[in-house]
């Protein structure tokens, strides 16, 4: 009986260091596209692949990764670059769908060389931007944003618990 109650008594401690990964609302990306021949499909494109593929990193890590419908998205957004700008107006939208995070997020593009991904982490509970992130994406090939959302994934991860390991480089 007393080994049982030593069973019992570990596995209670174990279960009280392990706590539950934060929950995270991934917003659609908004592009800003500063080049000569803006919005172009290939960038509203990439644009949009950005969230999954953020998403999905996340959730490898163990993440719980809470959906805002885009809807309510665009409701509480009062024009470009509105939830990237308040903190204050992503964390009432995140409140609404029990997430501790918000990340807001954009495709930054000054020219056809490259592009900038970037994030603002925004913790509900208190509205504070915890984390402004900048990946670069040199050139408009999804291996490379891949490889920017990766870059991404790291530097939000290193802002909450540190979960998340990036693939390997792929060898050609």
């Amino acid at each position: 009986m007393r080994q049982n109650l030593i069973v019992f008594l570990s596995f209670g401690l174990m279960s009280i260091n392990l706590q539950a990964a934060p929950s995270l609302a991934v917003l659609e990306f908004e592009l800003k596209d500063l080049t000569l021949k803006p919005g172009v499909p290939a960038e509203i494109k990439r644009t949009t692949s950005i969230k999954p593929l953020l998403e999905g990193e996340l959730r490898s890590a163990g993440y719980q990764i809470v959906n805002i419908p885009l809807p309510a998205q665009q409701e509480a957004d009062s024009g470009v670059g509105y939830l990237f700008d308040h903190a204050d107006v992503a964390a009432q939208l995140g409140k609404k769908f029990d997430a501790d995070y918000v990340l807001v997020g954009r495709l930054h593009k000054p020219s056809f060389l490259f592009a900038y991904l970037m994030g603002n982490l925004v913790r509900v509970k208190d509205a504070q931007l915890v984390g402004k992130f900048i990946s670069e994406s040199k050139g408009p090939n999804a291996e490379l944003t891949i490889k920017a959302v990766e870059s991404l994934t790291v530097k939000i991860d290193n802002i909450l618990d540190h979960r998340y390991t990036p693939p390997p480089p792929v060898k050609h």
